[in-house]
């Protein structure tokens, strides 16, 4: 699969992009007709709590699944999103 990773203003340490690969390459498994993926990371207000926010947008061919999260760290919001798209999965072949 693959994954397009965009740090907004901020260079990303390479421990976070290990992360960020290792955990949406398991969603190749659940959807086979997948694309890639695109993964844009961002800070809010530098000064805030809950500042990280984290878009994943999922490629598969007829479709796209998107899920954006915001909170404390890129790992838990990373987590949070693809749980997301986790369940848009589920719903999408439910619904065929």
């Amino acid at each position: 699969m693959n994954i397009n990773i965009n740090a907004v203003k901020f260079r990303m340490a390479d421990k976070l992009e290990d992360f960020i690969i290792d955990k949406v390459s398991k969603l190749d498994k659940l959807e086979p007709d997948n694309l890639g993926a695109e993964v844009t990371l961002k800070v809010d207000k530098p000064e805030s709590e809950n500042n990280k926010i984290v878009d994943l947008k999922l490629l598969v061919r007829g479709y796209n699944l998107f899920a954006s999260k915001q909170g404390d760290s890129f790992e838990k919001c990373t987590q949070d999103c693809i749980d997301a798209i986790k369940a848009q999965i589920d719903k999408h072949r439910k619904d065929k």
